[in-house]
This record gives C-alpha cells, structure tokens and sequence, in this order.
C-alpha cells in the first residue's frame, strides 16, 4: 500500500513552523510526524502539502493510496486500523478524519459515500504551535517505547549518576561524562553520537537525537527534545528545538519552540509566565491577532532560520517568524514578521541576498547544502509574509 501525509486543516494554526516544511516533518517526542507513522508502517511516506514545498516534498500517488492526516500521531491500534483500510472506508476521531483510502482514478473525496469507522482511543493530535512542548512529554514516552522496544541499552558509564535506569536508553557512540540522570518523571532518551558533558542535571522526560550536546553544567527539566545537531546549554523546561539549533550559552528557555538552524546568543532569556499568572495570548496568523493559549506558561516560538543576539529578552508569548535576526536591549515585540532585522528600538526588513548568505554559510558547518530549492521555498515565504512587515 502507499501511504500519502496531508497537512490537513490545522497547518495555518502551525505557522511559523508550517512555513518551511509540512506538517508530518514537525519533531515532537523523539521523532518527527514522519518517522513516527514511517518506523510504524515500516515504509517510506509522501506527503500533499502546499505547491511551494512540493519540489522538496514531493507527493507519490500509486493506483491505491491512504492518506493519512499529519496531524495525528500513530498508535499500534490506530496504525491496524490504517493497513486494514479498504475501498470507501475512512477513520474518524470526531469530525476530524485521520485517514481514509483512495484510488488515482477517483476525482474526489465525499466522506458521506465513506463508511466511517470511529477511533475512539486516546491519540496525540498536534493542532496547535503550542502543542508541540505541552504534549511533548507523553509524546517522548510513546517514542521511547516504541524505539527501545526488544533492545538494550547501551552501558551508563561510570562516574554517571543515575535515578530509574530501566528508563534511561543510550545509542551507540553516545558520550556521558559525570552527569546526573534522573528518569523518575519522564525516559531519558540519548542517541547515536550525543554528548552530555561535566555537570548536566538532568530529569526526564528527555529526548536527544544524533549529534546533539547538552554543555558543561545544563540544566534540563520538564520533557525537553533536542533534535539532530542541536546543543544547548543553560537552564531549559519544557522545550522543543527541532534540529540544527543552539542555544550554547547560559540563559533560560522555557515552555517553548525553536524551528531548525536557529541560534539563541549567551544569556538569552524568555519568559514563560506572566506577572500578573494570566491566560497568555499567542499570535494568531489565521485571524491577524492574538489569541488565547488556553495556558498560564508559554514562552517563545521561533521559526527556522531566526537568530538572536547577546542577552536578548523574550516577553511571555512571543512568536517570531522565519529569518529573522534580533538584536539590541529590551524585549522586541511579541510578534516579529518573518524576514526582520532589529529589535526593541525598532525593525527593518532583512533582505534575501543576506539571508541567503547567512543560511549558506550556516548550512555548511554541518555538511549540508543550502540549495536553489531551499533558496525558493524561502523567497515564497519572503512574499508571503510581506503583508506583517508594517514597521
């Protein structure tokens, strides 16, 4: 069977990450969307997703096709269900559809002609930017299971201080040295090649994919992901950096999102929580406003490719947009368009040719190649984003 990801209707809701790739390549857990139902179906996935993205994502359409909802992370249960799709059947989680089976010869979809079949378990379902750290914790504890599963783990070594070691994993080529590993809460999940250096605390729930560092003495608590090549130092809660970002230096992080090449400087810091403990509002990009969260802590969202410099300060709820670079003191604006320059004495808009520049040289420190399509998708975004940049 092939298996097709759709974004679905929550990829507006998902911006500014939803910019720069679909849904199914968000990271949350350990694993991507994609890795996750791919490591379940054990096969390669394709994905429909907006026409700019499509020469890096492209779409495969066979004679008979699933498409499956990125939105929705899989299950053992709900993953059956999927493989055991026939002709006009769909699932259902309430209104939404999390997959159903199609043909290249059919011209549309209409659900009525369907037999829905109702999936009435609990499912993780990514809806929202915030989404992506508040169920990060039971999304790193369904990954570990399913990664671990019949394996062994490889030696803590000594000199490692450790809390529940049965909940501790450590790839091949992982490097630990005098840290302290509390896997109470939370798995602590280390992966092929990762370091954790002298003096890291650490309580789970934790994931760490290849190539990431925790450096001299962080401070990791509350379900943390740190995807490919990410490092980090300081003191981080709750947080998400979905690869190839840094945050080196000391300074917090908290309750919050960072896309991919993304670069916090020394002793950035974000708040997580209000002074007066209120709701906190997000920017919205379906409504052109800020909207209610829902939640008292959240911190910070960064699109990929966005940097900061030295002892920036992030107020409550920030959202900050592809390719931007901040700078100077005080707290920017709680919403920063893509593609700006500055910081809180105000903003200009960062032009292409510098981005590229940027991206190019940033790209190549980890033996990737900025290409001309990751040249187009973000000139799309550039023109898509142009309506926010009203300095």
């Amino acid at each position: 069977m092939n298996y097709i990801l759709f974004d679905g209707s929550v990829r507006n809701s998902l911006l500014p990450f939803t910019y720069t790739k679909p849904v199914a390549d968000i990271r949350i857990g350990i694993l991507t969307i994609r890795e996750k139902w791919e490591k379940y179906l054990s096969l390669t996935t394709t994905t429909v997703t907006e026409e700019y993205l499509e020469e890096k994502y492209p779409m495969v359409e066979l004679e008979q096709n699933v498409l499956i909802n990125a939105s929705f992370c899989p299950t053992k249960s709900l993953v059956e269900k999927v493989k055991n799709l026939s002709k006009n059947e769909a699932i259902f989680k309430g209104e939404d559809v999390i997959a159903f089976f199609t043909s290249d010869s059919q011209e549309e979809v209409n659900f009525d002609d369907y037999t829905q079949i109702e999936f009435d378990e609990d499912i993780l379902q990514i809806k929202n930017t915030w989404d992506i750290f508040s169920l990060n914790d039971k999304a790193i504890q369904e990954d570990f299971e399913l990664i671990t599963e019949g394996r062994t783990s490889e030696p803590i070594p000594a000199g490692v201080q450790y809390i529940n070691k049965e909940n501790i994993f450590i790839e091949e080529g992982a490097k630990l040295t005098f840290a302290f590993l509390n896997a109470t809460d939370g798995p602590i999940y280390v992966g092929k090649d990762a370091e954790i250096m002298e003096g890291c605390v650490v309580r789970g729930a934790l994931a760490m994919c290849e190539h990431s560092v925790l450096k001299l003495g962080t401070k990791i608590y509350g379900a943390t992901t740190l995807g490919p090549y990410c490092k980090v130092g300081g003191e981080v809660n709750n947080s998400v950096l979905m690869g190839y970002s840094s945050k080196g230096h000391d300074g917090f992080l908290g309750n919050s999102v960072l896309g991919e090449w993304c670069n916090l400087g020394a002793d950035t810091n974000n708040s997580n929580l209000k002074n007066n403990y209120a709701e906190v509002k997000l920017w919205n990009y379906e409504t052109g406003r800020f909207a209610k969260t829902g939640l008292q802590f959240c911190g910070l969202m960064m699109g990929d490719h966005s940097k900061c410099g030295i002892n920036t300060m992030f107020n409550t709820g920030t959202v900050i947009g592809v390719s931007v670079n901040i700078f100077g003191p005080g707290f920017p604006r709680n919403f920063v368009p893509s593609f700006s320059w500055g910081g809180a004495s105000g903003f200009t808009e960062y032009k292409t040719n510098k981005v590229f520049e940027v991206a190019d040289v940033v790209m190549k420190r980890r033996n990737l190649v900025f290409d001309a399509i990751e040249e187009r998708i973000l000139k799309h975004v550039f023109e898509e984003t142009k309506q926010y940049r009203n300095y």
